[in-house]
């Protein structure tokens, strides 16, 4: 696994933007902050075939923007929905629909959005592993491979058609 090490230093303007929190931070021990940043690769070390030492990336901060407390519940939400689009997750039914783990579902905090989103995530990776799982598996014959991918495009379509009935279009 490469390892990701932050250089000690940030753009100016990276800079520039965390000055007017370095004493609030400073004031209040453990205190949090909420930001974006921006972040370029400035070394690569790729460690000799044999050793030990891991493969690192050195990245350095370049751009920084931290909201004010009017603008932080639109950060954390988009980072809430990232998590989300990130983590979705579930298993079908006996009938292929989709249900969504409970974890996933406590993250979408019933907005239909990240219902759909988390749904429409976890169903296309179930079919993205099934469609590894083929190409890794054995050699099959033509008529193999035509039955397996019908069974891919069903799944698929099955994804498409539930979404469309959520959204009230048949």
């Amino acid at each position: 696994m490469t390892q990701l090490k932050f250089d000690a230093k940030v753009s100016a303007s990276a800079q520039e933007a965390l000055e007017p929190h370095v004493r609030p931070l400073y004031d209040q021990p453990g205190g949090r902050r909420m930001a974006i940043i921006e972040f370029a690769a400035i070394e690569r070390t790729e460690p000799a075939p044999g050793t030990e030492k891991e493969p690192s990336v050195k990245v350095r901060i370049t751009g920084l923007e931290l909201p004010n407390r009017e603008q932080e519940p639109a950060v954390r939400e988009a980072q809430r929905f990232l998590h989300l689009q990130r983590t979705a997750r579930g298993t079908f039914d006996d009938d292929g629909q989709l249900e969504l783990s409970d974890s996933t579902l406590r993250l979408t905090g019933g907005m239909l959005a990240y219902l759909e989103t988390a749904r429409l995530r976890a169903g296309l990776e179930h079919w993205r592993e099934y469609a590894q799982r083929l190409v890794r598996g054995p050699d099959l014959t033509v008529t193999e491979m035509r039955h397996e991918m019908q069974a891919l495009s069903d799944g698929l379509t099955a994804i498409l058609h539930t979404a469309r009935d959520h959204d009230g279009e048949d």
